[in-house]
């Protein structure tokens, strides 16, 4: 890691620009700090997803039957629950993962990837029982598009691993955050959701009655609501990062014309 940490900061100090798929006013005290430290010009071009809307980010084959059962859900009611495309739990964690969101008596929408527990299949690892338990209620996918899923009405909360991509996305769908990094910028970027920015809750122990108590907090009580109004008016400022005098317009009209006089 020490390597891999020289290398990528030789390659900062040795570029012309840097682009960073985020908003100005999302990190604003950092980027002034990092500004000192290296000479090349920094350009916020996030979200980045939104930029590009038609790309599709994902190597895993999406599934659409996810968006069908959302449309039966009342609005702000589902949690949608996903660790990104890395992360791996064990079988206890999976069946205290279950049996959180069995108890929290809420819809769910959870993406459990094959090999996302090790050497599983998909859910044949899931606790007896646990299927009939919830029932209808709900929605266990390989994979889903997380981008619709976000955006739909019916979801009101996203259970995630922080990863900056997810986060990105969430912040930009006005979405109250369950935090539970495993590595990396996930710990970092919980630290800014649920202490700076103050739009999630960080769910510290993997246990069944932890989870239970994190979604009800998050989807039922009056804290929920707090935090989903913060949420929302950081989707307000992100919508206008994007406008016409927006942020990270301007940063793409300053990139264009760095390009173009550095190829002069």
């Amino acid at each position: 890691m020490v390597e891999v940490r020289a290398t990528f900061t030789n390659a900062l100090i040795s570029s012309s620009a840097i682009i960073v798929n985020s908003m100005e006013f999302l990190e604003q005290e950092a980027l002034s700090k990092v500004k000192k430290f290296i000479p090349a010009p920094i350009f916020t071009l996030g979200p980045l997803h939104k930029l590009a809307p038609r790309i599709r980010g994902s190597l895993l084959t999406e599934d659409d039957k996810c968006i069908s059962w959302l449309n039966k859900q009342a609005p702000e009611s589902v949690i949608y629950v996903s660790f990104g495309s890395l992360t791996s739990i064990n079988k206890e964690e999976l069946i205290e993962a279950a049996w959180g969101l069995a108890s929290s008596e809420r819809p769910f929408l959870w993406v459990v990837r094959p090999g996302m527990v090790h050497s599983s299949k998909w859910i044949e690892l899931l606790p007896n029982g646990f299927q009939e338990s919830v029932g209808q209620r709900a929605c266990i996918v390989q994979w889903a598009s997380q981008k619709e899923v976000l955006a739909h009405a019916a979801v009101g909360g996203f259970w995630s691993h922080c990863g900056w991509n997810s986060t990105m996305k969430s912040i930009c769908e006005g979405l109250p955050m369950m935090c539970k990094p495993f590595f990396g910028d996930q710990l970092l970027n919980t630290n800014y959701i649920c202490n700076v920015w103050k739009i999630g809750l960080e769910l510290h122990e993997l246990e069944r009655g932890n989870v239970e108590r994190k979604i009800k907090r998050l989807m039922v009580n009056m804290e929920g609501m707090v935090i989903r109004k913060r949420a929302m008016d950081l989707k307000k400022d992100a919508v206008v990062c994007l406008m016409k005098d927006g942020s990270t317009n301007c940063s793409l009209n300053d990139l264009t014309n760095h390009l173009s006089l550095s190829s002069v």
